[in-house]
């Protein structure tokens, strides 16, 4: 076990313990008496000292010492009772801290590094119990998460581990933290204190990496940085927590369209390390056996299953879920079966000795389990489940039964379609025919042997048969039990049937794409030339899309569906759809096509291992990806004739996206020579091309009228190539490559995929929006992934935030990442170049719909950067002119209500609208400060206060406010002496004659101080009875928008700080008046405005100021997540 480390002092000790292994930092002793030199006098003297001495007092048999070379100063760091317990401890400082330590300079850091870090393993040890054993600690890590990261307390800490992580060449030992929604590390040696907060949205990449100073570690990139994680007790373990926790978030925040409301981890509230672990469990049961999605592993046990046809007991596992009970061999590739629980009518226990059980099948079928260790519990479990289990209403017909499937209330198709234009021929004695009953007879001997149904035993054997090419009659029944739709139709009967009740007569952009393909699908085979075969597609396809709005209908679907069609019923053809999208290529039939984008990225890593000599010849692969992306998402069906696809898709069932990648990289390799020779890339398809051209299978019985015959068909100097041969020589070349490789290299590549999508969007947009502000381009990138984080931030806690809505892949680049205005406030609060704190809230509101310029709720983020721009580069008369319009913004009575249409990102993209806005903002002119409205007096008054909370603060903030006092005492008085020339013109009405009478006899000589001169303007100008505003509302006097009501002292030190300014303390949620001006108020125009403030130096100084951008983006990353608490 790990010691607290102890100084030892080896002066007087060396008598008692001898040196077994050493180095320059690290020395394994045993205790003499114990070993080979026990009979020893001194052996048997310390032997003897340690049996009298109490157990309390007794010394570990085994240690192991630290030291440094220029230290006599050796500290114990570990003991053992056996010298097996203390290898393994000294291994594990050989492996991960030996490197390490020789980047260090002096004995001390070394030192002080071992100390940290074996404290961190005595902790991770003490923590390895679980957090519920020891809640405590788990309780006191939280805190300490909450203390040194300052996150929202809604921030769920997840898991913790002991690490270092390298900042350049030097380790930090320290503790990496691993929450909902952010990876965090602290660590703080010798003085040096780091700390790192990522969210999990921004990783690009994450794997498990080693180099020479590290023997494993894990690679963290954020926004193309890398950083290390090494010396982790259960390194495994964390890398599969970080793995799912960046998962997640990619799930939940990018590929909205595959994320499920009713997902288990929703909430991420509710996300523990336990709850992930089992959700990672359902996912690789459910992905192994090809269960529905409803199925969850509630229990598992190690046995023996007696297997009849190779006559021993294979040791596997035994997996039960609500419905179904499993078996997989101990590699998983021996042999694997599922039981439905249906299908078993009675549990036997024959021979307790041997801990057996025999479960009876339906159909005269019996398994025997033996060496079960809880095997009354398992007994217990089947029977219950047995009497729970849905016995199906309906189960996959016999091959040879016809009629309506049960549950259709309308006219479907009932027969695979070949069997309706190509029905089989038994009395055909050609050679091609005779094979295909070779090939009916191997399989009639494998279900005689190994079982028929979802009750057969799938092994090598089984394999070997698919390779070797399907009959043309049983392709329809395996490929629904190898692809498991099965399952998923057993237990949804007569849910096709409802769908196509509830989607006939709609209409909708998914059923208009649909029409369209539909004479595109296989236009060559007869089938598609009827209207038989075009019903049914068109009934499959918009069935599926009413089921699966979010995908709907993709290019494609028609294409791998019409093949579905013409080996497999019509209802079987929509659950192998589903399978398909939804399981088995998950992500393909999406607008973006996240899933074939990951899949041509793992393509290309299996090229660099596998076909070296390729890569070194073409030093950049993503050709291979943009040719081989048809391959992906038509199973190969659009370069391959119809009758050699087929063999591809068999394969493709049976084994999944692994067969693929491994036809793939056999093309490729047999290939090889020709495309050495390739001096571009068009030389490099023209290639390909000619290859799938000559492709052919010389066993399929289809007649020529189905097959698709290439131009080269007849071309006998032509070599071809059978799609059988190919297949065999792809599993036996590529056979290795296992599925779960392929399932982490996908998640791994997951990452960097969704990533380049956003940096692609990223970088449009700048594009678009460098052109018109005057930001730099590493500024502007900031603030890119300021706005874009301001979106994710209200998501992070939320179960369903309407905040996530408003990110749509499926829109132009500008609108996929818009804020409301909840979210626009916040952001704005942190950027805005002014410390103004008592009309924070109104002004940004105010910018938010005087920035939404098409009024629909969202402000994007080129709206958002043309409004600071102004703020922090424009001219005074331009940040002038944005305050002055801000204070025009009406309340609007659906304020912060997202009026957007959901479907809009799915409507069809209008290019002629799209055109006519580009020409409008071209030809845009610059807006002329005469057509400005003026501001009526309550809005005046709100701007006024507002330059007062402007100035607070500010270094000049005495003369800003005498400034701002004179400026409105001058537009006061003209605006009376505008008044009085208007009572005196003879055109006045005669209805505003009292209260313009009422308004000159209340009107007091004008005084000639400013303050004064002020007061009195208020007193005189605000004292309207019939005013309309004071009619309903309390408006402010104009003592109240001055700096004080009373003179203010002259000296430079007495500033209107706190209560001194009553416009500080002001309310700001005043409503505001309309803008049209109406009799009895007064009004400005900008110009007025504009000229006053211009002649007060103080206030242009003001505006004109530079803005530390760099400094005010810096705070703002800082205090984001502050500021969402």
């Amino acid at each position: 076990m790990w010691l607290k480390p102890e100084e030892v002092l080896l002066k007087n000790a060396l008598k008692l313990w001898v040196t077994e292994k050493s180095n320059d930092y690290f020395v394994l002793q045993r205790r003499r008496g114990y070993g080979e030199d026990s009979g020893g006098l001194t052996g048997l003297l310390v032997g003897t000292l340690d049996t009298v001495l109490d157990s309390t007092a007794k010394v570990a048999p085994f240690r192991i010492l630290h030291q440094t070379p220029d230290s006599q100063v050796y500290w114990n760091i570990a003991c053992g009772a056996s010298i097996e317990e203390i290898s393994q401890h000294w291994d594990w400082l050989q492996q991960n801290i030996i490197r390490t330590l020789s980047v260090f300079d002096s004995g001390e850091d070394i030192t002080s590094f071992v100390q940290g870090k074996i404290r961190g393993l005595i902790a991770e040890e003490g923590k390895s119990a679980g957090d519920e054993e020891d809640p405590e600690r788990f309780r006191e890590a939280v805190l300490r998460f909450e203390r040194l990261f300052v996150l929202p307390q809604r921030e769920k800490l997840v898991t913790y581990f002991s690490c270092s992580y390298w900042k350049g060449r030097v380790p930090n030992q320290g503790w990496i933290y691993l929450s909902t929604n952010f990876l965090c590390f602290y660590s703080y040696m010798l003085g040096n204190e780091v700390k790192l907060v990522y969210p999990w949205d921004e990783v690009s990449r994450l794997e498990r990496t080693s180099n020479v100073l590290l023997a494993e570690s894990i690679r963290v990139r954020v926004r193309g940085e890398d950083h290390f994680f090494s010396m982790l007790l259960r390194l495994q373990q964390t890398y599969l927590i970080m793995q799912q926790l960046a998962d997640y978030a990619i799930l939940r925040f990018f590929d909205k369209e595959t994320f499920n409301a009713e997902h288990p981890l929703a909430n991420p509230l509710h996300i523990t390390q336990r709850a992930l672990e089992m959700h990672a469990r359902n996912q690789s049961f459910r992905s192994f056996f090809r269960l529905p999605q409803e199925e969850s592993l509630c229990e598992v046990y190690e046995s023996f299953l007696w297997v009849p046809f190779s006559h021993v007991n294979m040791l596997g596992k035994i997996c039960v879920s609500e419905n179904y009970l499993c078996f997989a061999s101990q590699d998983g590739s021996q042999c694997h079966l599922i039981i439905p629980l249906w299908e078993v009518f009675s549990v036997e226990l024959p021979d307790r000795s041997s801990r057996a059980l025999t479960v009876c099948l339906r159909g005269k079928r019996a398994l025997r389990f033996s060496e079960v260790r809880d095997f009354e519990r398992l007994t217990a479990t089947i029977r219950r489940k047995c009497g729970t289990a849905g016995s199906p209403q309906h189960c996959v017909s016999n091959p040879d039964e016809e009629g309506v499937m049960v549950g259709q209330s309308q006219a479907v198709s009932t027969e695979a379609l070949m069997n309706v234009f190509h029905p089989h021929d038994a009395e055909n004695l050609d050679p091609k025919m005779l094979k295909e009953r070779m090939k009916e007879q191997s399989w009639q001997i494998h279900f005689a042997e190994y079982g028929r149904g979802t009750g057969m035993f799938c092994t090598k054997k089984t394999r070997d048969l698919i390779v070797r090419g399907v009959p043309e009659t049983l392709r329809g029944e395996l490929w629904m039990l190898f692809s498991g739709a099965v399952h998923d139709m057993t237990s949804h009967p007569g849910y096709y049937g409802r769908l196509l009740e509830e989607c006939m007569g709609s209409s909708s952009l998914a059923c208009d794409e649909i029409e369209r393909d539909l004479h595109r699908s296989l236009p060559e085979h007869p089938a598609f030339q009827s209207d038989t075969g075009i019903s049914a597609l068109r009934r499959v396809l918009t069935a599926y899309a009413h089921r699966n709005p979010k995908i709907g209908y993709c290019q494609a679907m028609n294409i791998l569906t019409s093949v579905l069609l013409l080996y497999a019923k019509e209802e079987e053809a929509f659950w192998l759809l589903v399978a398909v999208c939804e399981r088995m290529l998950p992500d393909y039939f999406n607008r973006r096509i996240i899933g074939a984008l990951v899949d041509q990225a793992v393509f290309e890593e299996l090229i660099r291992e596998h076909l070296t000599q390729l890569t070194e010849h073409m030093t950049d692969l993503s050709f291979f990806s943009s040719v081989s992306l048809s391959w992906f998402l038509t199973l190969f069906i659009s370069v391959l004739p119809i009758e050699s696809a087929v063999n591809v898709v068999d394969c493709f069932f049976y084994d999944g996206i692994k067969a693929i990648l491994q036809l793939g990289l056999a093309v490729l390799d047999y290939n090889m020579d020709n495309l050495l020779c390739c001096h571009d890339d068009a030389e490099a398809v023209t290639v390909l091309n000619r290859f799938f051209d000559n492709v052919t299978n010389k066993d399929s019985p289809l007649p020529a009228t189905v097959q698709q015959a290439s131009a080269t068909a007849n071309d006998k100097s032509i070599q071809k190539v059978d799609i059988c041969d190919l297949i065999k020589e792809a599993y036996e070349k590529y056979g290795d490559i296992r599925t779960e490789e392929v399932e982490n290299m996908r998640k791994k590549n997951k990452l960097c995929v969704i990533q380049t999508l956003e940096d692609t969007t990223k970088q449009n947009v700048l594009r678009v929006v460098a052109q018109g502000v005057k930001f730099s381009a590493a500024q502007l990138d900031e603030l890119y992934m300021l706005f874009k984080r301001q979106h994710f931030v209200s998501c992070y806690w939320s179960v369903c935030s309407p905040a996530l809505q408003n990110h749509d892949p499926s829109l132009p680049y500008l609108d996929q990442y818009q804020l409301d205005k909840s979210q626009f406030s916040s952001l704005f609060n942190l950027l805005q170049p002014w410390t103004t704190h008592t009309h924070t809230c109104s002004l940004a509101r105010s910018a938010f719909h005087l920035l939404d310029e098409n009024g629909d709720g969202l402000v994007n983020f080129k709206e958002f950067i043309c409004g600071l721009d102004i703020l922090y580069n424009r001219s005074f008369t331009e940040k002038l002119k944005l305050l002055f319009k801000l204070h025009l913004q009406p309340d609007s009575a659906e304020d912060g209500v997202i009026r957007r249409c959901p479907e809009r990102g799915r409507a069809k993209v209008d290019l002629q609208e799209y055109l006519k806005q580009w020409q409008e903002d071209l030809q845009r002119r610059e807006e002329n400060i005469k057509d400005l409205p003026r501001i009526n007096q309550v809005q005046f008054i709100r701007l006024t206060k507002t330059l007062y909370g402007l100035f607070h603060g500010d270094e000049e903030e005495e003369s800003l406010y005498r400034a701002v006092a004179r400026v409105t005492s001058l537009l006061l008085r003209m605006e009376e002496v505008g008044r009085k020339l208007q009572e005196s013109s003879p055109q006045k009405t005669p209805q505003n004659t009292p209260t313009s009478t009422a308004h000159l006899e209340t009107t007091p000589t004008l005084p000639t101080s400013p303050e004064a001169e002020t007061l009195a303007e208020s007193e005189g100008a605000h004292d309207h009875p019939e005013s309309p505003v004071s009619q309903h509302e309390t408006v402010p006097s104009h003592s109240d928008i001055t700096p004080n009501s009373t003179s203010r002292p002259s000296t430079p030190t007495s500033s209107p700080t706190g209560t001194s300014s009553p416009a500080l303390d002001t309310p700001t949620d005043t409503p505001s008046s309309p803008s049209t001006v109406r009799d009895g108020d007064w009004s400005f125009s900008f110009e007025q405005i504009l000229a006053s403030l211009l002649n007060e130096p103080s206030v242009v100084r003001f505006f004109e100021r530079a803005v530390d951008t760099d400094a005010l983006i810096a705070h703002a990353r800082k205090n984001q997540l502050k500021d969402a608490h």
